[in-house]
């Protein structure tokens, strides 16, 4: 398993995580992306350790603050062997001040995680999305206390737009506080509105990207082909799909360019997307997750070989869109920066 550095600290962490939304099911929508429970989730995670995946990234808002527990369980007596990675600001209960970054909010979401999780301590905590309406100030001030007295070690951000980031990062500068070294984002072959802004950001700022929905809801999982119906078993199907619908046209040429990838490589088409996402600049991490043994071990496949340079130059080719204003306009300066984007 190859290790990273997360942005501009100190943490290596593998290139794969385990991602833990699959576990409890308490809900419709976390149905569909599974309903591990712990008997399961143990044997996921020996998986996990042996393939030398030991970050482990769940959120206090799966499935109500199950997937924490069970993650929990699975990880006892072997705490010291694992990253943990968790997140906050998403509701938590049906009170006026049950969300958001505010301090108030903040230190009872980590206090909570931390009990369900069965830990003293939390190695990356993210800020689920960007409170608006809690000025940034309070809300780092917050974590870089959170860091002080022990409780979480890095703080990392996920959902934010450049300028949320930008400010948050500016506002850590000014005061001496822990900054935000990682950013947990939506990217993928099908996704690529990343680059844009958030990732040059990262790259001029120093923070690395932790990827979600690598595979944009399983749409490159393999199993979406032109011509034929959603399948029943996929999480489109069942309601738990996120972000905005692929045009039909752009998903197939990217599946196309996937499956002569993959022939060439002799791998899946999803494995073949994953690697495709750890040759981008500033990702650290991807977040996989799987409902059973096989899928997990195939998602562990896709690391331990690199495509070559013309490989991702196809799949960039045929996964390439038009930016939106004003980053159209940008890319006809001579000079595009350090990027290469």
């Amino acid at each position: 398993m190859e290790y990273r550095q997360l942005g501009a600290s100190g943490l290596r962490i593998p290139v794969l995580s385990f991602g833990t939304a699959t576990f409890g099911g308490s809900n419709e929508f976390f149905k569909a992306w599974g309903s591990t429970q712990v008997e399961e989730a143990r044997k996921l995670i020996d998986i996990c350790l042996e393939a030398g995946v030991n970050l482990f990234d769940t959120a206090n808002g799966y499935s109500d603050g199950i997937a924490e527990e069970i993650l929990g369980k699975t990880l006892e007596g072997r705490r010291h062997e694992v990253l943990i990675s968790t997140k906050a600001t998403f509701p938590t209960g049906p009170g006026a001040n049950d969300y958001g970054s505010s301090r108030h909010h903040l230190v009872k979401a980590c206090e909570d995680s931390l009990r369900r999780l069965g830990t003293d301590y939390i190695d990356i905590y993210h800020m689920h999305g960007f409170d608006a309406h809690t000025p940034v100030e309070e809300t780092l001030r917050t974590l870089d206390q959170l860091i002080q007295s022990g409780k979480v070690r890095y703080i990392a951000c996920s959902n934010f737009s450049g300028w949320h980031l930008m400010k948050s990062l500016s506002v850590s500068e000014r005061y001496g506080w822990a900054r935000y070294v990682g950013h947990q984002a939506y990217y993928s072959l099908a996704a690529r509105e990343f680059e844009w802004e958030l990732l040059p950001l990262g790259l001029d700022q120093g923070v690395g990207t932790i990827v979600w929905s690598p595979l944009s809801a399983g749409l490159l999982s393999g199993k979406f082909r032109r011509g034929q119906p959603v399948p029943e078993s996929s999480r489109l199907a069942q309601g738990g799909g996120q972000g905005p619908q692929v045009p039909d046209e752009l998903l197939f040429r990217i599946v196309d360019a996937l499956d002569e990838v993959a022939a060439e490589t002799g791998k899946t088409v999803a494995q073949v997307a994953l690697n495709w996402l750890l040759q981008r600049p500033t990702v650290v991490n991807i977040v996989v997750g799987a409902r059973n043994e096989e899928q997990l071990r195939q998602n562990l496949a896709a690391v331990g070989w690199n495509l070559t340079p013309e490989q991702v130059a196809r799949l960039d080719a045929a996964s390439a869109t038009e930016p939106i204003y004003p980053y159209w306009h940008q890319r006809r300066f001579p000079m595009l920066g350090h990027t290469g984007m």
